[in-house]
């Protein structure tokens, strides 16, 4: 059986789920830019049912430029944001890629390439956005 296992940087929020993440997306948009400190974001969406989280966390909510609203929910201690939920996909949560023990799939589609840094170069197999995901089906 999979396993898969999240935590912030202290340890006291933690994310578990025993089945693969229905899809992983790296977002080079400037907001995932400024959550992860880093030149893009990358996140694994579960749906809700199939994940377990242990811990408190703090929430700031914003409105993506659909003008959806977008939840991040990070570490009160540490400030690790772990995982988000998104008004567009109310059944999943995102779940910071660099937060998990071990590899995850490789993302399905990068989004926003158009607010990516120059020097960033994803495979070329991987579907590449200029702006947003797809609405879901």
């Amino acid at each position: 059986m999979t396993e898969h296992r999240a935590s912030c940087q202290c340890g006291a929020v933690q994310v578990s789920a025993h089945v693969d993440p229905d899809f992983v997306v790296a977002c080079n948009c400037k907001a995932c830019q400024k959550r992860t400190g880093a030149p893009f974001g990358a996140g694994a969406y579960f749906k809700k049912s199939d994940l377990a989280i242990a811990g408190d966390t703090w929430q700031w909510a914003r409105k993506a430029d659909s003008g959806r609203e977008l939840i991040n929910h990070f570490c009160p201690n540490c400030g690790t944001t772990l995982f988000w939920s998104l008004e567009m996909r109310p059944d999943h949560l995102g779940v910071a890629a660099g937060c998990f023990n071990e590899p995850l799939p490789k993302p399905v589609r990068i989004i926003w390439a158009k607010e990516k840094h120059d020097w960033v170069v994803f495979p070329d197999d991987i579907e590449v956005l200029a702006g947003a995901s797809p609405e879901p089906s």
